[in-house]
């Protein structure tokens, strides 16, 4: 009987810092390590951006993008795309997650956004929950961003990428406040929804967005029927 060889398992130590996963992976011959994260997945307008890393050497001051202030955030996502070894970004619609749903579109855009990168993988580590079907072993961590450097890195990559094409976004729409909000809800989104109604680039699938459409069509409808 042939039994399966299974490499002892590492265990990583909560003071072995951002890079802990990684050195691990690799003692075992896990390596490359690519990390996977996305941005977007609460706003109620705009895209779902996936990104999956996979580092080329070790980069100081990675973690959570959404705890770095925007200036550090960009100056960390220009180091990352100079010195990574593989990058590969997925966006995904507003009309593919009303579509699909958002659980649903966050899986495939992190399968594709692995699939996407241009080496060969011996592991990924995902922010948050499982996904099956990568071409490598993987590992579900929670809060991903802050513990391994990886997925931060994807995390920056992901916000960068997604801030900048809400602010572009703001141009065509100015009325809604994109560049400040970036599409999640805020007292001055809603405002802006109950004004004007969604844009093409809202998530009609949101209850935020939903409601504010029915307020508007019965605006319409109260107006087309003279009721002051």
């Amino acid at each position: 009987m042939t039994v399966a060889y299974r490499p002892r398992p590492s265990i990583v130590r909560r003071d072995s810092g951002l890079y802990g996963y990684e050195r691990a992976l690799a003692r075992r011959g896990l390596s490359p390590v690519a990390g996977v994260d996305e941005a977007g997945r609460g706003a109620c307008a705009g895209p779902l951006v996936v990104a999956a890393v996979v580092l080329g050497r070790e980069i100081d001051g990675l973690t959570d993008s959404k705890l770095i202030p925007p200036a550090r955030r960009r100056e960390l996502y220009d180091r990352i795309m100079a010195t990574a070894r593989a990058v590969h970004v997925v966006v995904i619609p507003p009309a593919e997650i009303d579509a699909s749903g958002l659980h649903r579109c966050n899986i495939a855009g992190m399968r594709r956004a692995v699939a996407g990168l241009s080496c060969e993988l011996g592991y990924v580590l995902v922010d948050g929950f499982a996904v099956p079907g990568l071409p490598a072993p993987s590992l579900a961590v929670w809060k991903g961003d802050q513990v391994a450097a990886c997925v931060a890195a994807a995390s920056i990559v992901a916000k960068v990428t997604r801030d900048g094409m809400m602010t572009a976004l703001h141009e065509s729409y100015p009325e809604y406040g994109f560049a400040e909000h970036k599409g999640y809800v805020t007292a001055a989104h809603r405002a802006a929804l109950a004004a004007h109604g969604p844009s093409p680039h809202h998530r009609f699938s949101f209850v935020t967005v939903a409601r504010s459409e029915r307020g508007e069509e019965m605006r319409d409808n109260e107006l087309g029927a003279g009721v002051a």
